[in-house]
């Protein structure tokens, strides 16, 4: 953790030296009601699962109701404000037999639950850049990313610092101690002890931006966690992306015996041009386990190219990427995006020999650009897994898997 804290603390000072802090956010503030809204997420979300070996295939249709309020900051020195949000699902199919534990948790009788629901909120205060916040929230960071791909989004309950004192320089830091899942009414359904969190961004050029963090959830294990962005234009409506994402994890002892570190990284080549978008990417996990997330850090703390279905990140796996997408307003129909992509790895050390795993998966959205329907967003999006005799042992058997979501955004206030 010291290390992490110095080098999170060089990278403020060397912004520091660059460029001044810019306006004061909190000087600008309206007060509390005028910059106030109240927005209402209506999405409907299915899900199928269909298992080649015909057990245990799953499938669920429910819909959700997400609503969050955001106050503004009252005027002065210390501006104060407070978030809210209000989270309900609706279940319309996927009884006992079919039901989909991610969206609806069972009842003492292991029947999936009619409905489940949740309302939290967070006090937050705020001086000239910096943004300190307390209670309910859903914090989005490499390394404590709550998890929103079903019905209803992941929470946690903590303090989170966010600064952005420094022009292009973020910084966050905070210590969560519940964290409730996608799928429950609880607050701490997961029973989390608490993580701590540190870390930030620094967009150092329009084309360049590094990100270094820390977390330590306890009694699970230590992250350390890197990115690189970089961007290189080329011709007109042409440029060359390149993403580097690594992370360090030290694994609890007590809680994971021999099992002491892993690490896992990926590097991304986007190559774009107008419409079109083309990607290479290489992953690799290396140490003595696999990589671990969402044991306290968030169904989404793992920010690597390769992560679909599967996230290709088991033990001593290697894993290549082949990608492309499609921008349709670029043909004239604005809204309209595809993408499909095909990953292969192997060499994973499954304890019975060699695992290998492949997935080829499509998704398109269209999101409504006018009219009465506007913002209106359907999104599909399908994979197909395949894996060895081995690997489907030691981590999925082979599948195909439909989401489908329907979401329409009401902005009340």
């Amino acid at each position: 953790m010291k290390v992490m804290k110095w080098s999170v603390m060089a990278l403020a000072v060397a912004a520091g030296t660059s460029q001044m802090a810019v306006a004061s956010q909190q000087s600008e503030s309206k007060g509390f009601v005028e910059d106030a809204s109240l927005d209402l997420l209506l999405r409907t979300t299915y899900f199928n699962r269909d298992y080649k070996d015909g057990a245990g295939d799953v499938r669920s249709l429910g819909q959700g109701f997400i609503t969050t309020f955001e106050s503004g900051f009252t005027q002065g020195t210390i501006g104060v404000g407070v978030d809210a949000f209000g989270l309900l699902g609706v279940r319309l199919d996927g009884g006992s037999g079919y039901n989909y534990d991610a969206m609806f948790e069972l009842d003492s009788d292991g029947d999936p639950v009619r409905d489940v629901g949740q309302a939290g909120a967070a006090v937050k205060f705020q001086l000239s850049n910096t943004i300190v916040k307390y209670g309910n929230q859903m914090p989005f960071m490499p390394v404590l990313a709550y998890d929103d791909s079903r019905l209803l989004p992941q929470t946690f309950t903590g303090t989170l610092v966010t600064s952005n004192e420094i022009e292009g320089l973020e910084l966050n830091a905070g210590r969560f101690t519940a964290d409730s899942s996608m799928q429950s009414s609880s607050a701490d359904d997961n029973r989390l002890k608490s993580i701590d969190v540190l870390g930030g961004t620094y967009q150092f050029t329009e084309n360049l931006s590094a990100s270094l963090y820390f977390s330590d959830v306890e009694d699970v294990y230590e992250k350390k966690y890197a990115n690189v962005n970089y961007v290189m234009p080329l011709a007109d409506s042409q440029s060359l992306a390149f993403d580097f994402n690594i992370y360090k994890s030290d694994l609890d002892s007590q809680t994971f015996g021999d099992e002491d570190n892993n690490t896992i990284w990926s590097l991304s080549a986007k190559y774009s041009v107008g419409a079109h978008a083309f990607i290479l990417a290489h992953q690799r996990v290396s140490g003595d386990s696999g990589y671990y997330y969402d044991l306290g850090d968030g169904g989404s703390a793992i920010w690597v190219a390769n992560s679909y279905y599967s996230d290709f990140n088991s033990k001593d796996e290697r894993s290549w990427q082949a990608s492309y997408e499609l921008d349709f307003s670029g043909y004239g129909v604005p809204g309209l995006f595809w993408k499909t992509a095909y990953v292969y790895g192997d060499n994973v050390d499954t304890g019975t020999g060699e695992g290998k795993e492949r997935e080829f998966f499509n998704q398109v959205q269209y999101v409504v650009q006018s009219g009465p329907a506007k913002d209106l967003s359907l999104k599909l999006r399908n994979s197909i897994y395949r894996s060895n005799d081995n690997m489907r042992d030691y981590y999925s058997p082979d599948l195909n898997e439909i989401r489908a979501f329907i979401e329409y955004p009401l902005s009340i206030l």
